[in-house]
């Protein structure tokens, strides 16, 4: 059995990424984040990988975390504020009291970590005491597969780090058809059983747990989906509402 360390949250949609999500409520899930970190000035870390580390993405994460945290990004492609990527420079995610992973392609940002050897230094990190939360591909990659869009067309893609069990679907009631693909993709065993999680909501783990889910929408929704004969039955977690 597989021993699983640490703390996630992973939000299918909204945070400073979406912030029409929480509307005038602000957004709430960020506040939830840093509220785990227990500290008044938490180290947070960008890694935008999975947009191909967009300067505005990093910019909007950094306007949004200012004077709130240490807010820092971490550049794969050396285009970040912070410039080229060294060995050193990525040892400082073991360093960090929060991790935060951006949205974009799930497959791309896979392949450039374990390239990298990030996702080895993201588990000690975890295992260490850091926070872990990413929002879409950012939620997407910590479980042990996921639907993603990163092949054009919604797709299995059971390869995840597994640092979390089960597969992942984010934007789940907030996109056309990942419902309906997501519950395909288990009942057909591309994927196994798994999570879904609506816009505005995220999903709270620790040490491989499910704590609870949350939400900064009043009607945010949560799904367990799992395969049953021939097809997927969905079955709806509690949502706290942070408002």
């Amino acid at each position: 059995m597989t021993t699983r360390t640490g703390t996630f949250l992973t939000l299918g949609g909204g945070g400073f990424s979406m912030p029409d999500v929480a509307g005038d409520r602000g957004p709430l899930l960020d506040d939830f984040l840093l509220s785990l970190a227990r500290t008044d000035d938490p180290r947070v870390c960008f890694v935008g990988t999975a947009s191909g580390d967009a300067a505005v993405y990093a910019e909007r994460f950094l306007a949004a975390f200012e004077g709130r945290a240490q807010a820092r990004v971490l550049s794969l492609f050396g285009s970040g504020p912070e410039g080229s990527i060294t060995v050193d420079r990525l040892k400082e995610v073991l360093e960090q009291d929060v991790v935060y992973v951006g949205g974009g392609s799930t497959a791309n940002l896979l392949a450039l970590w374990r390239l990298h050897g990030l996702d080895t230094l993201l588990a000690r990190a975890a295992a260490r005491g850091t926070i872990m939360a990413g929002i879409s591909a950012g939620m997407n990659c910590w479980y042990e597969g996921s639907s993603t869009d990163s092949f054009g067309p919604l797709a299995a893609l059971p390869d995840g780090l597994g640092l979390l069990p089960g597969s992942a679907c984010p934007h789940y009631l907030g996109e056309a058809d990942r419902r309906a693909g997501y519950r395909a993709m288990v009942a057909g065993g591309a994927l196994g059983d798994g999570y879904a999680a609506d816009d505005g909501v995220a999903l709270l783990w620790r040490d491989g747990e499910l704590v609870e889910a949350v939400s900064e929408r009043p009607d945010g929704q949560a799904f367990r989906v799992v395969r049953e004969g021939d097809g997927a039955v969905e079955t709806p977690i509690a949502v706290r509402f942070l408002g």
